[in-house]
């Protein structure tokens, strides 16, 4: 049986018993129980018996796709709190030309329990009404959130190699501008900044490829 195995933070591997070529499609069964059909990369070690490759989903999801999928619910789910949040809105306005009269309440008269009661009602889908409306916010945000992510490139991705060279070539442009004076330094962190990001890039770059290459 193939599993997935941890390797790095955003990267799972594929842990096979078997040896695999480059390009072959294997299926990996998660903890869960499901089934993916992945497709192999490289070897990136072995251990005790199995064998670690680099793969991605033979049907294309990935971080990208799954950002994408979380902003479709939620999206959807602010709709549907919307939906919600103006149906007790109209349902507030019921008895509005009688209450529009401002008519007091005559206690002990045969109508006093239908006007109380029509105004507690109405209070009650108002405050439903607005606490749909909230949660239609609160999920319309967490879709933006997720908008943006589907944008993301990490290292679970084949593009990765090619988005973290480009963006190691910028960090040392960056770092050397700032050590010969080209480039100012905004604060007396900004070249210890620039230092730690061309290293960190720099390791991103050599995982990548080692992954992907």
């Amino acid at each position: 049986m193939n599993t997935y195995s941890k390797y790095c933070p955003n990267v799972f591997l594929a842990k096979c018993e078997e040896q695999h070529e480059k390009g072959s499609t294997i299926i990996l069964e998660t903890k869960y129980g499901q089934e993916h059909e992945c497709i192999v990369f490289n070897l990136i070690y072995q251990k005790d018996g199995f064998f670690f490759y680099s793969i991605v989903r033979a049907d294309g999801f990935n971080v990208q796709e799954w950002a994408k999928r979380k902003a479709e619910r939620l999206n959807n789910a602010s709709a549907r709190a919307n939906s919600k949040s103006t149906e007790y809105w109209e349902a507030s306005h019921e008895g509005k030309d009688f209450l529009a009269l401002a008519e007091p309440i005559k206690v002990g008269h045969h109508s006093e329990k239908r006007h109380r009661a029509l105004i507690e009602r109405n209070h009650a889908r108002m405050d439903k009404s607005v606490e749909f409306s909230d949660k239609a916010a609160e999920y319309g945000a967490r879709a933006d959130y997720w908008e943006r992510k589907a944008s993301t490139i990490n290292l679970s991705m084949p593009e990765s190699l090619e988005f973290y060279e480009f963006k190691l070539e910028q960090a040392i442009r960056n770092h050397q501008g700032m050590k010969d004076g080209s480039i100012e330094r905004s604060h007396s962190f900004s070249l210890t900044y620039a230092k730690k990001e061309v290293k960190e890039l720099t390791q991103k770059v050599e995982l990548a490829k080692r992954l992907w290459d």
